[in-house]
């Protein structure tokens, strides 16, 4: 038995509606993409960080932007309990180690600090510009601290100079 073309699954009544509703979808995406909030309050991507960090250009090429959060954490013993206060966030800058000088050379650090923090293997970050009066403090990398977004299909791993400060 022969069949007609009007027979067949696909009509072009049907191809109209599937493509009508591929467009529709494209057009839905980019208007919810043409939305996305970029200011300062929604912080999503590195680049707004890397924006946000304090003297952005030494930074990025010295180290590495950071978001730093500054927390009390109260601890009473009888009975036990532990207490966080609201922490405070702002952009900041980790310095790799043999960028120091940087800091030494503008007068912000003194030698003992520098020693110091050298002995313990650690490095510095700030916040502030360098140009006003920055908070400077020696920081340790946290070596038992996973990045659990590596392990995800798909994801690349971090290129070797950016892994160790």
């Amino acid at each position: 038995m022969k069949r007609k073309p009007s027979d067949s699954g696909f009509n072009y009544t049907s191809l109209a509606l599937f493509g009508g509703t591929f467009v529709l979808g494209v057009g839905i995406g980019i208007a919810f993409s043409s939305t996305a909030n970029l200011s300062p309050e929604n912080v999503a991507s590195r680049e707004v960080i890397d924006r946000s960090a304090p003297n952005p250009e030494l930074c990025i090429q010295y180290g590495a932007s950071a978001v730093v959060m500054d927390a009390r954490i109260f601890m009473t013993l009888n009975p036990f309990n532990v207490y966080v206060a609201q922490p405070s966030m702002r952009p900041g800058c980790v310095l790799r180690t043999n960028n120091w000088a940087i800091l030494e050379q503008r007068g912000l650090l003194k030698s003992e600090e520098v020693r110091d923090c050298k002995n313990r293997m650690n490095t510095f970050g700030f916040t502030g510009t360098l140009e006003g009066s920055p908070q400077i403090s020696c920081i340790y990398q946290n070596e038992a601290a996973k990045n659990f977004f590596l392990n995800q299909p798909g994801a690349a791993a971090p290129a070797p100079e950016t892994d160790r400060f």
